[in-house]
């Protein structure tokens, strides 16, 4: 697939079925399952403008969705500016390879570099290999932190 059969945008209101199955395809992928309350939460986040979490979509020329992105910036102890989290990636299986999860990367940069963040940065499994090799391209490599956390409510 080439950058002219697809367009990147912000969700809109009627995105939200064919969202939520990229959402599923995601949560799936990294073996989780999420209230419904919550997904519905993020979906009316992500249609407020007020609320600081944003995604974009890529959309086929026919409007069908081929995967999204989700990020936010925050606050950082090492920068004056803020940091971008992009939170969650994910392109629809069958279009994989066709540069899609490359430029869903690229917007979320181009916004960063437009309201001036410090930096994008995001994470992934270990096992994530199809993913990392992208990740790979596009930043360098990994800039080697482990992460860790602790869950603190249900």
């Amino acid at each position: 697939m080439t950058q002219a059969e697809f367009s990147l945008r912000a969700p809109r209101k009627d995105d939200f079925d064919q969202w939520h199955i990229l959402w599923q395809g995601y949560l799936e992928f990294y073996r989780s399952s999420l209230d419904g309350a919550i997904t519905d939460n993020l979906w009316r986040r992500l249609l407020d403008e007020s609320e600081p979490v944003e995604g974009r979509v890529a959309a086929a020329a026919d409007g069908s969705l081929l995967g999204l992105v989700h990020f936010f910036p925050h606050p950082h102890t090492w920068y004056l500016q803020p940091v971008c989290y992009l939170n969650d990636l994910f392109v629809d299986p069958g279009t994989r390879g066709g540069g899609i999860g490359e430029a869903l990367i690229a917007a979320v940069v181009d916004i960063a570099k437009a309201r001036g963040w410090a930096e994008v940065y995001w994470q992934t499994q270990s096992h994530n290999t199809v993913a990392r090799g992208l990740y790979d391209k596009v930043t360098g490599g990994a800039d080697g932190f482990i992460t860790y956390s602790i869950a603190t409510s249900g």
